[in-house]
């Protein structure tokens, strides 16, 4: 750093004069902006407050935001190009790099605004139904029962401590992966009268404990008190597809158990195609639902390797089509979602993918990984009649606005079936293992 001494003063020669030129383009802009509220300009002040600090753009992709302030002074940059027309600027991608854009008013910079260009990314939209099996990390501990002994009814797992949503691990040593592997270990430890030692998966952490099996009177054989599962099913809609790795996104949301209501800790899974053969229609107070049925061959399609807050991801091992939109499209992030007309792909009958109308009610431009970003109302007559608007089955359903991805169909509102949420695809993209920041501080997870 240079710095120079001037009658006992210390000066830092550029770095000061830089700084200072900063303070005094604020100074300027607050005076300007006060003075223009004086004298009731307050739609250029309005539009001051709502110009963002930061933006980001895809390369070879636009985004714009309403303003009537020029955007005067464009430092060299060959990243992005800047357009401004009569109440709006439009910002488009060239190269990844980061530079900013400074608004002026009369002459005078009052706001600055950072931009960062992404590589370019696009992903083939989804709306197939399809069906998901999950098989957990283990068996899942879904209930407690009482086991009729010469002593009086007893539950050896509560005895034990063992809880509903635990997932047992190990016995005595061994990985357990599937209920048939307990049973051996029952009968044994019941003929010899040794506890079975279990690990036991409890809130990300795992915990030991003795569990002494007892012999049910009335069917002469031992048991442990426990109800238990080892996978899941059911229906939901896939919502993209990354062409190049194969990479899939699906459900926008976890899936819980039924019972205990916790999110299913994923050993592994796959992905199926589905039929969808009727639908429960919805109403106020009663969400509806598709009935669906796993496609007749079985064939499995992909694997799930992630059941997260923001849906179920792995990769594709054979090709799938919508039928309407199979060809890559680019992605909006969250700043970029307007409030109005969109469209979501569905099923709602047999295998066939339909483009149905909904309304962005309101979107909130997040700028860290949030579930129900997005608020929206099906509008869709057709989708209206049939459905009654949003139905359990349907979470995954892309959401496309402008020709872009922007996110996905996650929850539907209990009294209003025609509204429900939505997530913001670039979440649901870093959890995919698309980084579209390359930062990991930005992953969701």
């Amino acid at each position: 750093m240079n710095v120079a001494i001037s009658y006992g003063v210390w000066v830092r020669s550029e770095e000061s004069e830089v700084v200072a030129l900063e303070k005094i383009r604020k100074i300027i802009g607050v005076i300007l902006l006060v003075s223009l509220i004086s004298i009731g300009f307050l739609k250029p002040v309005k539009e001051y407050m709502q110009l963002p600090k930061n933006m980001t753009v895809f390369e070879s992709q636009s985004a714009s935001f309403a303003s009537s302030i020029p955007a005067a002074s464009i430092p060299h940059t060959d990243a992005f190009r800047v357009e401004q027309m009569d109440s709006e600027v439009k910002v488009t991608g060239e190269k990844p790099g980061t530079s900013s854009v400074v608004f002026e008013w009369g002459g005078v910079p009052v706001k600055k605004t950072a931009v960062r260009v992404l590589p370019d990314l696009k992903i083939i939209p989804g709306g197939q139904s399809i069906g998901v099996k999950l098989n957990t990390l283990g068996v899942l501990v879904v209930g407690h029962h009482q086991v009729n002994t010469a002593k009086g009814k007893q539950s050896p797992g509560e005895i034990a401590g063992v809880q509903v949503g635990d997932i047992i691990t190990e016995i005595d040593g061994t990985k357990i992966e599937e209920m048939s592997d307990v049973t051996p270990f029952i009968q044994s430890s019941g003929k010899t009268g040794k506890p079975l030692s279990l690990v036991i998966f409890r809130n990300n952490r795992s915990h030991k404990t003795k569990l002494y099996p007892l012999k049910d009177e009335n069917e002469q054989a031992y048991r442990i008190g426990l109800y238990i599962r080892d996978s899941a099913a059911g229906i939901g809609t896939m919502t993209f597809i990354e062409p190049q790795s194969q990479k899939y996104g699906a459900l926008g949301h976890v899936i819980s158990d039924m019972d205990t209501k916790k999110p299913i800790v994923v050993h592994d899974g796959e992905v199926m195609r589905s039929t969808v053969t009727a639908i429960e229609k919805g109403n106020n107070g009663n969400p509806g639902e598709k009935i669906a049925r796993f496609s007749s061959d079985r064939v499995i399609i992909g694997d799930i390797s992630r059941n997260s807050p923001f849906g179920i991801f792995g990769k594709l091992n054979k090709g799938m089509k919508n039928g309407i939109a199979d060809k890559p499209m680019p992605v909006a992030l969250s700043h970029e979602v307007k409030e109005g007309p969109a469209k979501i792909l569905t099923v709602v009958e047999d295998d066939k993918v339909e483009e149905f109308d909904v309304k962005i009610v309101s979107t909130i431009p997040q700028k860290f990984p949030a579930t129900k970003g997005l608020v929206l109302k099906v509008t869709d007559p057709r989708l209206l009649a049939k459905t009654g608007g949003i139905v359990q089955g349907m979470s995954g359903s892309p959401i496309i606005q402008n020709g872009k991805v922007i996110g996905a169909v996650t929850h539907v509102f209990v009294n209003d079936p025609t509204s429900g949420y939505g997530v913001h695809i670039e979440w649901m993209l870093n959890e995919a293992g698309i980084n579209l920041y390359k930062d990991k501080a930005q992953a969701a997870s």
